[in-house]
C-alpha cells in the first residue's frame, strides 16, 4: 500500500494554502498556484489540475482576475487530510484487491479481513487530522506527534490493556 504523489502533492498544496492565506477584515487574499508551485517545488500544471479536483469537490474556491487565486473553501478545522486525499480521486486501500473480495481466484484471501481493518485505521486517523491541526504544527515549529480525536479512546483502550499485561 502506499500513497501516490498526487495524495501527497494534494496535502502539501493545501497546508501551503493554508499557512499563505492571509484575512484582511473582510475576506482572505487569495493565494497563487504560481506561488505554491514555487514553495514547494510542484509542477505548474500539476496543481491546476489538482486544483480543479479541489475547486469540484468543494474544498476551495478559485478568485479569477488580476490579483487572483485561491482560497480555501472552508475553514481550517473542517478540511481532513482524508478529505483532502479523497478530493483528488486518491484511493487508500492495503487489500490487494480493491476491496472487491477476489483478491485469490476470485475469492477472498486468507488475510483480507486484517488488510480492510488497516484501511479502516488509516482512513479513521487521516479523517481525524485536520488543516488546522497541520498549520499549527508547522507555525509552532516543533515536531507533533497527531493523536487524531477519532483514535484517542481505541489508544486509551489499547494502553489499558498493555498496562494490565504488565502488572500480571
Amino acid at each position: 500500500m502506499r500513497l501516490t504523489t498526487k495524495g501527497r502533492f494534494a496535502v502539501t498544496a493545501m497546508l501551503d494554502l493554508a499557512i499563505n492565506e492571509t484575512k484582511d477584515a473582510l475576506e482572505a487574499k487569495p493565494v497563487t498556484l504560481a506561488g505554491i508551485s514555487e514553495r514547494q517545488d510542484i509542477s505548474l500544471s500539476y496543481l491546476e489540475q489538482l486544483f480543479s479536483r479541489l475547486r469540484r469537490q468543494g474544498l476551495v474556491k478559485s478568485i479569477r482576475g488580476p490579483g487572483g487565486g485561491y482560497n480555501l473553501a472552508k475553514s481550517h478545522s473542517e478540511i481532513s487530510v482524508a478529505e483532502i486525499i479523497h478530493a483528488v480521486d486518491e484511493q487508500i486501500d492495503a487489500t490487494q484487491c480493491g476491496g472487491h473480495e477476489n483478491c485469490r481466484d476470485e475469492g477472498r484471501c486468507m488475510t483480507h479481513d486484517l488488510w480492510s481493518a488497516l484501511n479502516t485505521k488509516i482512513l479513521e486517523y487521516l479523517d481525524g487530522i485536520t488543516l488546522a491541526d497541520m498549520v499549527a504544527s508547522q507555525k509552532s515549529g516543533q515536531k507533533i506527534l497527531f493523536t487524531p480525536r477519532s483514535c484517542t479512546a481505541a489508544q486509551d483502550k489499547a494502553a489499558a490493556i498493555n498496562s494490565a499485561a504488565i502488572a500480571n
